[in-house]
């Protein structure tokens, strides 16, 4: 019997020698081939979109902004409002479940009431008071969805805390602050199509960059398809605007900016005004 140390050099030979490569290389494995499919002209299903509770991914922190009032005049429209940073400042939904006026008769009752910096009117409402679309207001829900274009947009703060807004097909009512409106003015950084230029009315809306920065203001009496217009042309409130959705107006229209704000106090509610359902308004984020 040969001696175990002997065979070692052998292995370590053999080990170290380099592989010759086999006269016929072995095909190549090809993936296989994509599966087509094929629509038969399938109906529409916008409203079976998955909805989730928290559609909108954590944002990059940059440095936030303090509040400020703006105003300016473009295209014949005037644009009075205020910017702030959601990552200090949030809009919180304040609704009246006995109808219109029945707690704050103003914007700037129910902006002293919650101690708010600012707030606006918010959503439609029917004849009767009801809110016309969904609301959740600290987490109780009120109304039900509206799928006209009055109801085509939500805003809502997610329950982790982070603002947005989206197309009703893409959230559900499990949030902590949600109003639905519309129509959309801008959306992906776009004019909206569509839009009515026929009836001439104050503005009321909400305006985002995608990010952190917000504005919610009013327009002059101006029609839907020239406020959209005049924002594609040029922002009113210090940002580039990704998204902008329209509130309830006309007589609704009601912007309260505080004293604490410079450029404050600012009051724009037209005499012949009617109480309204709900309110936005804006108070600081608890640290």
């Amino acid at each position: 019997m040969r001696s175990p140390l002997v065979l070692l050099p052998i292995f370590a030979l053999t080990a170290c020698s380099p592989v010759r490569p086999s006269a016929h290389s072995p095909a190549p494995i090809r993936p296989p081939a994509a599966e087509r499919v094929v629509e038969n002209n399938p109906a529409p299903q916008t409203e079976l979109v998955e909805k989730s509770s928290d559609p909108t991914p954590a944002r990059q922190a940059t440095p936030a902004r303090a509040p400020k009032m703006t105003r300016i005049r473009l295209s014949g429209i005037e644009f009075i409002g205020i910017t702030f940073d959601s990552q200090t400042h949030h809009l919180i939904v304040v609704d009246q479940p006995r109808g219109p006026g029945s707690l704050w008769p103003d914007a700037e009752s129910a902006a002293r009431a919650k101690h708010g910096i600012a707030a606006i009117n918010a959503g439609f409402f029917t004849p009767e008071g009801a809110p016309l679309g969904k609301v959740v207001s600290a987490g109780n829900p009120a109304g039900a969805w509206n799928r006209s274009s009055l109801g085509s947009g939500v805003f809502f703060e997610s329950r982790s805390g982070i603002l947005s807004i989206e197309r009703r097909q893409k959230v559900d009512s499990n949030q902590q602050e949600l109003l639905q409106a519309g129509p959309f003015l801008r959306e992906n950084s776009r004019m909206v199509d569509g839009l009515s230029d026929g009836k001439t009315s104050a503005r009321s809306f909400i305006a985002w960059d995608g990010a952190n920065r917000w504005w919610i203001g009013r327009a002059s009496p101006c029609t839907l398809k020239k406020l959209a217009s005049t924002l594609a042309q040029q922002s009113p409130c210090g940002f580039p605007i990704q998204t902008a959705l329209n509130l309830d107006g006309g007589r609704s229209s009601d912007l309260f900016i505080s004293g604490n704000v410079s450029g404050g106090p600012i009051v724009e509610r037209g005499i012949l005004n009617r109480p309204v359902r709900n309110f936005l308004i804006l108070t600081r984020k608890n640290p």
